[in-house]
């Protein structure tokens, strides 16, 4: 009966896990942003992407050639100078 008991548990606890990774999945597609980087030269940056609306602060998000990113503050010029040049760029 121990037995039965421990497995039940067991299984309980890794559908508990599988559901919330799941979730944490959920949470890190809407990123937001609560610190910015200084600066970042240009030429380390490949992409970047918008936090979501429901963040509570506007931000991007930078992703550099080794798959890093870093949140910015888009008012700063020099953030509003690396869109620029980005998007310029673009295909």
């Amino acid at each position: 009966m121990k037995t039965l008991t421990a497995l039940l548990l067991l299984g309980l606890l890794c559908s508990l896990h599988t559901t919330s990774a799941a979730v944490i999945a959920l949470e890190t597609a809407t990123e937001c942003c609560m610190h910015f980087t200084q600066m970042i030269p240009l030429k380390q940056v490949v992409s970047l992407r918008a936090t979501s609306s429901s963040c509570p602060r506007k931000a991007l998000i930078f992703t550099t050639k080794k798959g890093k990113t870093f949140c910015v503050d888009p008012s700063e010029a020099w953030v509003q100078s690396h869109v620029t040049k980005i998007e310029r760029d673009r295909p």
